[in-house]
């Protein structure tokens, strides 16, 4: 699930305003800081902070930010991982009139969460459904605080625990494939 933020709290976007894509307005794609989040961050749910003991979670997400580098899988160090299905790129080509992308599948959902005091707040966000995939190169950095098993088991354990995206947890669960 995508919702991508405008860089204020006033700009609205339109549901494929929220999606991320590449350089040829198409190519649906996924921001390596997304990842980076997702080993690194204290303040929102992370792997890190979903999957380990409170008092150690803070030492190994500044681990993951200060010796992991996570870019696209090639030797340009994009930070614009591409969505695959079946080995191909995925393409957005626009919602039809039932609010769904015929090119990729993806779809809008529609919900409302309820702000303090039951304040309604409706969310548009688009939805990318599986299968897809996610290739990147991983660089983890010679250094005494975060060893290669202890990295690949939040990994692993956190794409069923938290995922990617937004609304993490119900959506962008993923499986790791492959390590090497």
């Amino acid at each position: 699930m995508f919702d991508r933020y405008p860089g204020d709290n006033d700009t609205q976007l339109m549901p494929s305003q929220k999606l991320y894509l590449g350089s040829d307005g198409e190519t649906v794609t996924l921001p390596s800081t997304n990842l980076m989040s997702f080993l690194s961050a204290k303040n929102t749910d992370s792997a890190p902070k979903r999957l380990l003991d409170s008092r150690k979670y803070k030492k190994f997400t500044e681990a993951c930010a200060s010796f992991v580098m996570i870019s696209a899988d090639s030797d340009d160090y994009s930070e614009d991982l591409i969505f695959t299905r079946n080995g191909e790129p995925i393409k957005f080509k626009g919602f039809n009139e039932n609010e769904t992308c015929d090119e990729s599948g993806i779809f809008i959902k529609r919900d409302v969460a309820r702000l303090e005091k039951g304040i309604p707040n409706p969310k548009v966000r688009p939805v990318l459904p599986a299968p897809w995939e996610v290739s990147f190169k991983l660089s983890l950095f010679p250094n005494e605080q975060i060893q290669e098993q202890q990295l690949k088991n939040v990994f692993e354990k956190g794409g069923y625990a938290v995922g990617i995206g937004t609304w993490r947890g119900r959506f962008g669960k993923f499986t790791v494939s492959s390590w090497k």
